[in-house]
């Protein structure tokens, strides 16, 4: 892992509204705002504040009272404006929260919601046009109050470049650890997720409403079978190889993929392997024909094909933003 660091803390700003749920703002304030010596820089890498529209705000249910902390001008300071939700969402945000958002991301800053917080940005007109994601609940009425904005009600999480969305309170999980590794990589990502002891990456297009029934038998936990195929992503494993080691068909091996991770068998084997792959170049291996073969990619081709899909990055671009020699 990377020794120093000389970059300026990248800096987290919270908007606290009035009836705020705690569990987002405490998932922003784990994920960014907690010292991380083990990742082995000097400093943080992160910087939060909260901020709030009054000297004292009252957060969901009034569990909790939020003061002492600075105003909506903090937003003037931000690199990533986070928005968390709140469940009166047919009410209308502040005249001047929805203006302490549009001016930030007019600045350039970079605006993320955590669950209901969309309904925010969608009232700031930041997502108009644009695809975008909310807790499932809330879909019919989102649609009902912001027609113009591209829905995808059944996602954990919406990655637009500027604009980013997860579902539900847990979804923010996924999407901060996304930003985790959009900004510092896989390698830091995985870290951060297991000190959260937290499934290392989960897409954004997995679906969000997961059923999780009592199991009929003890061993229907994907669990072992999961360990089990990351020790071998270098091999040709296939579904029919997973169904074989869980000892079902692959017809059920599907039905319990779907059911316990809202996934297919070859997605999660593909974001595995991809997630390797990305693990291998930031460790330094420069051969894409290693790196593809370690991961069980198969060939350079389909490892700048699967790279540049799961990131956005040719293989090359992810080695100068986070490979050894990055800044």
């Amino acid at each position: 892992m990377p020794q120093e660091s000389s970059q300026a803390p990248h800096r987290v700003v919270v908007i606290v509204d009035e009836g705020t749920n705690p569990f987002e703002v405490g998932v922003a304030t784990e994920l960014f705002g907690l010292p991380r010596p083990e990742l082995g820089f000097p400093g943080p890498l992160y910087a939060v504040t909260l901020c709030t529209p009054a000297p004292r705000t009252l957060m969901n249910h009034g569990f909790f009272t939020l003061s002492g902390v600075p105003g909506l001008d903090a937003v003037d300071e931000a690199d990533t404006l986070v928005v968390p939700g709140r469940p009166d969402n047919v009410v209308p945000r502040g005249a001047d929260v929805l203006e302490a958002i549009r001016r930030s991301h007019a600045r350039g800053a970079r605006v993320v919601s955590f669950c209901t917080g969309s309904f925010a940005l969608a009232e700031a007109g930041l997502l108009d046009g644009r695809r975008a994601t909310t807790h499932w609940m809330w879909a019919d009425t989102f649609r009902d109050l912001h027609p113009k904005v591209l829905l995808e009600p059944d996602v954990l999480f919406v990655d637009e470049g500027d604009v980013l969305t997860a579902a539900g309170s847990a979804a923010a999980l996924d999407l901060g650890l996304h930003i985790w590794r959009r900004d510092h990589g896989a390698e830091l990502a995985n870290a951060v997720s297991r000190r959260l002891v937290f499934a290392a990456h989960r897409d954004g297009g997995q679906r969000q409403f997961v059923e999780r029934p009592v199991p009929d038998v003890p061993d229907a936990s994907l669990g072992p079978l999961l360990a089990w195929a990351q020790e071998r992503l270098g091999e040709p494993l296939t579904v029919a190889d997973l169904a074989a080691r869980a000892a079902v068909s692959p017809a059920t091996l599907h039905r319990r993929f779907r059911t316990q991770l809202g996934t297919t068998p070859l997605a999660w084997l593909t974001g595995e392997r991809v997630a390797l792959a990305c693990r291998l170049i930031e460790r330094g291996e420069e051969r894409l024909d290693v790196v593809a073969a370690r991961c069980g990619l198969g060939t350079a081709a389909n490892l700048r094909a699967r790279l540049r899909r799961g990131t956005g990055l040719s293989p090359s671009a992810y080695r100068r933003r986070f490979g050894p020699a990055a800044p």
